[in-house]
């Protein structure tokens, strides 16, 4: 008995402390989210970095520490966390919905897939929510959908287990938000 309670201690140890994915599958994303928004904008990303959580780290560093087979199948240092976000700017251009400043502090937690490591040079259309206002439904079978790490910064939008709502401007996803927000496709 008492191995199997130490195995079962490792699993979940072991789940706390490695890289997840919060979704089974993939949701199919709704434009019509966009009444979800409490600003949209056309803009340049810039100043865009990865916030890594050290404290998952740590708890997975120590967790392969603690089992040797575990250190064996592992990656010693995994590529993300779901509890890892991006933080940058956005140097607005347009203003479609809401009010924003000419340049706008905002969070993206991507828990469902993952950060990417950089955004580019491109005009994006993004949509973003105040993280007390409601989110997007949920439309898929599972999700995870953890606090906003930054909760007096606007976040993007994004339903969970969906893909989030930005897009190159030039996009045809794009022309259809302006059309559903009433603005002219460019």
């Amino acid at each position: 008995m008492r191995v199997f309670w130490f195995a079962a201690l490792n699993f979940v140890t072991m789940l706390l402390a490695m890289p997840s994915v919060a979704c089974v599958m993939q949701a199919e994303r709704d434009l019509h989210d966009i009444k979800y928004a409490d600003v949209v904008v056309v803009g340049r990303i810039v100043n865009y970095q990865i916030v890594r959580d050290p404290i998952a780290r740590q708890r997975y560093r120590d967790m392969l520490a603690r089992s040797p087979k575990l250190r064996e199948v592992m990656p010693k240092e995994p590529r993300g966390f779901m509890t890892d976000y991006a933080r940058f700017d956005i140097v607005v251009d347009e203003v479609l919905r809401g009010k924003a400043p000419d340049r706008l502090a905002a969070t993206w937690d991507n828990s469902t897939f993952g950060e990417v490591e950089d955004m580019g040079p491109d005009m994006f259309l993004i949509a973003l929510r105040d993280p007390k206002s409601p989110i997007p439904p949920l439309r898929g079978p599972s999700a995870t959908v953890a606090s906003n790490p930054a909760p007096a910064t606007l976040t993007v939008l994004q339903a969970p287990c969906a893909s989030p709502f930005i897009f190159e401007s030039s996009s045809k996803e794009a022309a259809e938000l302006r059309r559903i927000l009433g603005q002219r496709a460019e």
